[in-house]
């Protein structure tokens, strides 16, 4: 018999991270600052959320003031680079609910478990050592924006993924994610499943315009959501 899915990649910040939107609530500060704009973080989340975050600034600034400036961009992310470290070492990160529960789940079944995140490695490696999460223990793998050349929706972290545990099929693949972004990316690696999930940054109908094969409120939903999978799809 073989399990038909043996990859789950998850987003971090609100699928696997409870961080109370400390990122989008720091990007949106850093473009008010240096542009004096007066931005709403659901304006941000809108328009923002699961890109790389230099590129969701411009999309910010493309999208919800029809600016298009480079280098104010690259000066709004270094303010937003600085305050988050600062951010990350005063604010309480929890995992999100049932995120360390599922891993456990998975890893009892031989899945791998594998993280990919719009933030640039430094800043995610923070985040995982503020939440005591070990690469080999709690999660198989970290996969950041600054590893690859092209960033959600691009498939090319979970691409990356798959090479590094040499995975040649997206169909043995499965991604969640909390903003359209990140199903977008696991459509565009021909993942088995994209999965959207509520507690982050978009909400059910925001997911479902992305025609996610899954909408879900709780981790744990994938449990019996890979139980069908693999049942439909086992071979002997």
């Amino acid at each position: 018999m073989k399990e038909a899915i043996n990859m789950v990649v998850f987003d971090m910040a609100g699928t696997t991270v409870n961080e109370n939107n400390i990122v989008y609530k720091t990007l949106r500060n850093a473009i008010n600052t240096v542009g004096g704009y007066e931005l709403t973080l659901t304006e941000v989340l809108a328009h923002a959320a699961g890109k790389e975050k230099l590129q969701a600034i411009k999309t910010v600034l493309k999208n919800s003031l029809d600016v298009d400036d480079d280098e104010l961009a690259q000066r709004m992310f270094t303010l937003f680079l600085k305050d988050l470290e600062h951010a990350y070492e005063v604010e309480e990160i929890y995992p999100n609910s049932n995120a360390e529960e599922l891993f456990a789940i998975l890893k009892e079944r031989g899945i791998l478990r594998v993280l990919n995140t719009g933030y640039d490695r430094k800043t995610a490696e923070s985040l995982l050592e503020k939440l005591n999460w070990k690469v080999g223990k709690d999660v198989d793998a970290l996969i950041t924006a600054s590893d690859v050349p092209r960033n959600r929706p691009y498939p090319d972290m979970i691409h990356l993924a798959m090479q590094k545990f040499e995975i040649t099929d997206p169909g043995f693949v499965v991604k969640i994610g909390d903003s359209i972004i990140d199903i977008q990316e696991g459509q565009q690696a021909g993942c088995a499943l994209s999965i959207g999930i509520t507690t982050g940054a978009h909400d059910a109908a925001q997911l479902r315009s992305a025609n996610p094969d899954y909408v879900i409120d709780d981790l744990l939903e994938i449990v019996e959501i890979l139980e069908k999978k693999n049942i439909s799809n086992t071979v002997v």
